[in-house]
């Protein structure tokens, strides 16, 4: 019903009806969670939006939101939004002990002023536009995770378990 809902409200169709000049948005802007559901969420429409609706990205109109992960709060400073793991370590050494942190684990977790500074307002918020180099690393390695053949997805496996840090269960 969701992706009914956005294909709807883009106006241009989907597959072989795709047509580009019929497009209400220039700008389709993925906003998920920080962490690892709803970098799902964004794979999934990355890859629909390639396969089935390829222009957009080829035209340069999909772009990823970057929400924060965490809100450092310390007295006598002003509130820091941080958007990695590493990026808070960083933080913490350099203002010390007596810090307040703060994680998100979504969207629905900040206040509307939160939201709207962080991820919304066009003068202060992050975004990535999707690209198709991007584009098709996403396509692959979908297709090897979600696909039918067993051996290479168990090779990626393999390959990346070594390299995990935070594992979402």
């Amino acid at each position: 019903a969701e992706i009914k809902a956005m294909i709807t409200a883009f106006g241009a169709g989907m597959s072989e009806d795709f047509d580009v000049e019929k497009l209400r948005y220039h700008k389709i802007i993925c906003m998920t969670d920080a962490d690892v559901d709803g970098s799902h969420i964004r794979i999934l429409l990355l890859t629909f939006f390639y396969r089935y609706m390829r222009p957009l990205i080829e035209n340069g109109y999909v772009y990823i939101a970057q929400p924060p992960l965490y809100k450092v709060s310390k007295k006598g400073t002003e509130d820091k939004y941080l958007y990695t793991d590493e990026a808070l370590q960083e933080y913490l050494k350099e203002v010390g002990d007596g810090a307040a942190i703060q994680r998100y684990k979504g969207l629905g977790e900040m206040n509307p002023e939160q939201l709207w500074e962080t991820t919304m307002d066009p003068e202060t918020r992050t975004l990535l536009q999707v690209d198709m180099d991007n584009a098709i690393e996403v396509e692959e390695t979908f297709s090897v995770l979600m696909g039918d053949s067993v051996e290479p997805r168990k090779e990626f496996i393999e390959e990346n378990a070594k390299l995990v840090a935070n594992l979402d269960i």
